[in-house]
Parts: C-alpha cells; sequence; structure tokens
C-alpha cells in the first residue's frame, strides 16, 4: 500500500490522466444508464411498475397485443378461477381540451381489480405528465369517437405506455371510442409460466416489454453503448498498467532481486487500480446523482442508487480484470535479465 502510494505520488500526472479518462467514461455510462431507465420509465411505466406474473394474448396474435382478442368464454372462466386475475385492452388515441387542443395518450381500460385505476362511464384519470400541460381536475375532455365527454376525475404518477400519457376510461366507454367487444390481454399477478390456456400465449412482464414496439429496439442500442464503454475502461486499464509495467521492467527485477514476492507486486498494482478507480467512480457517481435531481423535466432519466452501485461494482471488476492481465508480465521477469534490460 505504501509504496503502491509513493509511486502514485511520484507520477501524479500519469496516474491523473487514466483517472481522468476513467472518470469521463464512467460518468457517460451512468448518464446514458439513467437515460435507458428513463426512456424504459416513458415508455412502459403501465407495465413496469405492474408486480411479476404472466400476461396472457391469443396465439395467433404472433406477439402483438394490438392484434389479440381474448374470447369472452375464455376470460370468464380465467377470472373466476383466478382470483387476482384482470384483463384490459389499451390503444393510442387522442383527446380534446377545453381549448380544442388534441393530446395523444393512450387509452386503457381494464375489468375491476386492485391493480389498475377502476373509472366510471364518462370519467377519465389521466397520467400527472398532462398536468403540467394545463391539463385540471374537474375539466371536460373529448373525442372524435366518443359521442359523450369526459370528466377529469384525478391524476396518477409513473402510468405511461409507449411513449404516451394512459387515459383510464370506463369498458363501455372504450367499446364505443374503438368498437371492441373483447379484451386485448390477461394479466395474473405472481403466476408463474407453469399456468397455461387453451389457445392463449403465455408471456413473462420482461418477454411482453419486448412486444411494445421500439422498446426493444431503443433498450437494446442503449444497453449496448453501456457495454462498450464498461469494456473499454477494462481496455485502458490494461493498456495504461501495460505501458507503466514495460517501463518498470528494470525496477521490478531489482526488487524480485532483493526477495520481493511477485503476489506483493501484483498487490501494489491493484492497489493503484483501486484508488484510481475508486476516485473516478465516486467522483462520477456523485455528479450523475446530482443531474439526476437537475434534470429537466420533460427528459426521460432516471438514475437510481441501486444502479450506480451496481455500474461501480461492474467497472472494479473489469478494471481489475485489465489491470490483471496486463500484470502477467510482471511474472515472466527474471530479476538479472530485467536488471541488464534496465541498464541498457
Amino acid at each position: 500500500m505504501n509504496i503502491a502510494w509513493k509511486e502514485i505520488r511520484k507520477n501524479k500526472v500519469r496516474f491523473m490522466i487514466l483517472g481522468s479518462i476513467i472518470f469521463l467514461v464512467s460518468l457517460l455510462t451512468f448518464i446514458i444508464s439513467g437515460l435507458a431507465n428513463g426512456l424504459s420509465q416513458d415508455n412502459a411505466a403501465l407495465i413496469n411498475n405492474l408486480p411479476n406474473g404472466q400476461f396472457y394474448m391469443t396465439k395467433d396474435a404472433e406477439g402483438s397485443y394490438n392484434l389479440s382478442r381474448i374470447d369472452q368464454s375464455i376470460q370468464h372462466r380465467v377470472l373466476s378461477e383466478q382470483k387476482n386475475a384482470v384483463a384490459f385492452s389499451m390503444q393510442m388515441g387522442f383527446i380534446i381540451d377545453d381549448a380544442n387542443k388534441q393530446r395523444s395518450v393512450t387509452f386503457f381500460t381494464s375489468t375491476h381489480s386492485n391493480i389498475f385505476e377502476n373509472v366510471k362511464k364518462g370519467e377519465i384519470i389521466l397520467d400527472s405528465s398532462l398536468k403540467n400541460e394545463g391539463i385540471r381536475i374537474g375539466d371536460t375532455l373529448t373525442n372524435n369517437q366518443f359521442r359523450g365527454k369526459f370528466i377529469v376525475k384525478a391524476f396518477v404518477n409513473q402510468k405511461k405506455f409507449s411513449h404516451a400519457p394512459v387515459a383510464f376510461i370506463n369498458m363501455d366507454d372504450y367499446k364505443e371510442i374503438f368498437g371492441a367487444k373483447d379484451m386485448q390481454l390477461l394479466y395474473i399477478p405472481g403466476a408463474d409460466s407453469d399456468q397455461k390456456f387453451a389457445g392463449l400465449q403465455t408471456l413473462s412482464k420482461k418477454r411482453f416489454l419486448n412486444t411494445i414496439p421500439s422498446y426493444k429496439a431503443e433498450q437494446m442500442s442503449l444497453s449496448m453503448i453501456v457495454l462498450f464503454l464498461v469494456v473499454i475502461s477494462g481496455l485502458l486499464f490494461a493498456i495504461f498498467f501495460y505501458m507503466m509495467n514495460v517501463q518498470k521492467i528494470g525496477l521490478y527485477g531489482i526488487l524480485k532481486a532483493i526477495g520481493l514476492k511477485t503476489s506483493t507486486l501484483f498487490k501494489m498494482m491493484w492497489t493503484q487500480m483501486i484508488i484510481i478507480t475508486f476516485i473516478a467512480l465516486a467522483l462520477s457517481a456523485v455528479l450523475s446523482q446530482v443531474f439526476n435531481l437537475i434534470a429537466p423535466e420533460g427528459m426521460p432519466f432516471h438514475l437510481t442508487t441501486e444502479t450506480t452501485i451496481l455500474l461501480s461494482l461492474v467497472f472494479i471488476v473489469i478494471g481489475f480484470l485489465g489491470a490483471t492481465l496486463s500484470g502477467f508480465q510482471i511474472k515472466k521477469i527474471e530479476p538479472m535479465q530485467a536488471i541488464q534490460q534496465g541498464e541498457m
């Protein structure tokens, strides 16, 4: 530890350059991860916030919830057999406010349950993002396919689907707007994949999220960027310590000649890696959490402490592997040969 710290103080510029690079890479990784989580919430908070369970759609829908139609006899049987089961439907649409301004929403309706909002006929409950756009409780909203009017009864937080705020409406009002007689999906919280029903396809929450248009593409693209940044950080550690080790072959030879073990040299290198990584990650984690607090309200950014800690641990592991990989050359150093090479 003492030797490692002395070398850091002696070669401050070199280690500061490495620390700065790790700081920037980790900060960028945290921010992109926050954007990925934010987009996930903006795209599917309605589903993300549900407890784990199983979704069911018709097999001939081929994984597209828009094409799924649950037969009413099957729906009745499942709801009667499964106490917490719920049938629901959702479609993209729009509402028109008192100022005749049109706003895109995802209309949502379900059978009575404790999971989703229960709405009376002629009422509507909206995601709170619409409150920021000037809509208030008691406002009257319309739709071109609806003969009546909707009265805004309440707002709920984190209820979005396909990047649109969710509008909870009564089943009869939903059927009038879309002319749909059957519900699209069944959901059983806490169920496992062993529960199957004739003619229905079983989907976990993760698999169902991937049926949402754009969700899988968004998450895969951002996850690949995060993965590449983590790999790049590992390569940076390997290259940096490799160059440092090449320059210190003579020194390592002398240390080995006076009886210093190879394991001790590895520990010195690991200590340096941990010190640099810890400082860089601490700074980037603090800044990313500050950004999480001050990010504009409309920006889909959500970075949890758990995600920050997990990514930090990944960086430490990758840094350890990168430094260790570069350090294998230390094991091969022969004292006399290294000393002679250092003299040249």
